[in-house]
């Protein structure tokens, strides 16, 4: 047993709203720089839907994770080293910018210097790329004004795989909200398909990173990423992506976009896991038990023989203590909640989901039924074939049973609650249907409904040299909670300086063509300043807002 720590993440479905608060603070925090643009290391998307970018599911035609071979053995789905080597300088896997989007900036130049005239002036778009005028058509989150619609949910993978009558009564059933990030997997194929080895996955904490000095964008990661969370940076020649927010992570402190969702849907802690059971666990011939399978690579922190495992490799002492109030650990082993994303990957993601019950009850609601009565609620859940066999392809590698489950759970609580909240008599017998107690529904109630900050946040903050520097990246990199913070100096709140210099291997960025020679928003056409008043810090008067005085003028 080789026992290994893992920062892990849990997001609730039932409580996403879809604001992409936290897309927009990701963005600001770490995607803000000039060819970047495109570039969503958070997303939020629409089920059904395409997602980001479009049908990045469909491994028939990316060839991302792994696959088995007929003897058995794990194998990259887009070739060894000699496939790559005879692809390295023009590797036919990759994602284009129609398929992410090609991104905009408006011409509020027009705005301002248009002539007076009866009809307010338009803001035309004009593309960061090219700078000429340009149609919006597609963007990161375009699933979500038009979810369900046929001419969208047509093109989503998981959809083809389910038959025509569900694609012709998804829309009326189910619709729910699948925030993205990357899964910092325990068996990534990002990094097995990297040329040059600039990724890495840090022993410490299990975080995925890039190696700015090693990358040499051959951009073999982003077909091997399955998820496409890997993006190249056009600007520079590198690939980036999610980094777990790690300077704040090793201070103690919870990812941009946990610490500011609007719902208070993730969960961040420590997982133990033994590392050689990792590659036999991937390897599980049958999809079907591939969730099964990563479970049991699992450890219970509470085992002293795991405790004893972990001390002799070197864990400390308090990130085994916070593994034992871990809510990841209680989600995903204790109460069997939350399910891993595409497990048919092998990529073993450590970013799971609680699948959404809410828009059974809404179907139950709407057709005047009790949609708290547990015999409502298991008998929806059984009638409802079409959104458990959607799940099921998103988490279970298309078996039903597992989502059943989970959603039977989540709605035993609901209805065992509710006798709580309203000062009736419980019934034992809700959470003996579903194989819990009484004490464990209460317990997960409160950990999904009403968990303070500290439960929800169990990080424990880096030791050694990762220590010593880690609260200075913490302050100049990623915080959002004191006067220096990202948007609150310089050009912020977007500008290309908000947030302040990066002491790691990202530069600070965002917006137009002429980016890393201006601290102004540049039209990418003309290259002429033009106003900007997010820049303006609400003091005076705004540069540029009014032409210069007569007085003033040489």
């Amino acid at each position: 047993m080789r026992v290994m720590a893992q920062m892990s993440m849990v997001m609730n479905l039932d409580k996403c709203i879809g604001c992409h608060t936290c897309s927009v603070t990701c963005k600001q925090a770490w995607t803000n720089r000039a060819g970047v643009e495109y570039v969503w290391f958070n997303n939020v998307e629409t089920r059904p839907g395409q997602g980001y970018p479009r049908t990045y599911e469909d491994q028939e035609r990316w060839n991302g994770g792994w696959k088995l071979t007929r003897r058995g053995r794990l194998t990259l789905r887009a070739g060894g080293r000699l496939k790559k080597l005879s692809t390295i300088f023009s590797n036919p896997l990759l994602p284009n910018i129609s398929d992410y989007y090609e991104p905009w900036t408006y011409d509020y130049e027009n705005l301002i210097a248009a002539p007076a005239q009866q009809h307010i002036p338009v803001a035309q778009p004009k593309s960061l790329l090219t700078g000429r005028p340009m149609k919006v058509q597609w963007s990161a989150n375009w699933d979500d004004a038009l979810g369900g619609a046929p001419e969208l949910t047509k093109n989503d993978p998981i959809l083809a795989k389910i038959g025509e009558q569900v694609r012709t009564e998804f829309e009326n059933t189910y619709l729910f909200y699948l925030p993205r990030i990357c899964e910092h997997c325990l068996n990534p194929s990002c990094a097995a398909s990297c040329p040059s080895g600039a990724i890495y996955k840090r022993t410490e904490d299990g975080i995925v990173l890039v190696d700015q000095d090693k990358c040499r964008g051959w951009r073999m990661c982003v077909t091997g990423c399955p998820y496409k969370k890997i993006y190249f940076n056009h600007r520079t020649g590198k690939a980036e992506k999610c980094t777990f927010c790690f300077p704040r992570i090793e201070v103690g402190i919870p990812t941009v976009c946990a610490e500011t969702c609007v719902g208070r849907l993730r969960y961040i802690g420590v997982v133990l896991y033994d590392a050689d059971r990792v590659l036999e666990a991937a390897s599980t011939p049958d999809d079907h038990d591939l969730y099964a399978a990563q479970r049991s690579v699992f450890l219970d922190p509470d085992d002293p023989a795991v405790q004893r495992a972990a001390e002799e490799a070197g864990i400390p002492h308090d990130w085994v203590q916070a593994a034992q109030r871990s809510p990841i650990w209680a989600l995903i082993s204790k109460y069997q909640v939350a399910l891993p994303l595409h497990p048919e990957y092998r990529t073993m993601p450590m970013v799971w989901y609680i699948p959404p019950l809410s828009p059974v009850v809404d179907v139950l609601a709407k057709d005047g039924h009790d949609a708290e009565d547990s015999g409502n609620l298991f008998g929806a859940i059984d009638a409802l074939r079409i959104p458990i066999g959607y799940l099921a392809e998103l988490f279970t590698a298309g078996d039903p049973k597992p989502v059943r489950d989970v959603l039977a759970r989540l709605a035993a609580m609901r209805s065992y609650m509710r006798d709580v909240n309203l000062g009736r008599p419980t019934r034992p017998d809700i959470p003996d249907a579903v194989g819990m107690s009484e004490a464990e529904i209460r317990d997960m109630y409160r950990l999904l409904a009403i968990a303070k900050y500290d439960e929800r946040y169990v990080i424990p903050p880096a030791h050694g040299e990762l220590h010593e520097q880690a609260g200075e990246l913490e302050e100049l990199a990623c915080s959002l909670d004191y006067d220096g913070g990202p948007g609150m100096q310089h050009s912020g709140p977007f500008g290309e300086s908000s947030g302040g210099p990066q002491p790691i291997a990202i530069e600070n960025f965002h917006a137009l063509q002429q980016r890393q020679t201006s601290d102004d928003f540049v039209d990418p056409g003309d290259g002429r300043r033009r106003v900007n008043l997010l820049n303006w810090d609400g003091k005076g008067a705004a540069a540029d807002v009014m032409p210069p005085r007569a007085q003033d003028e040489p």
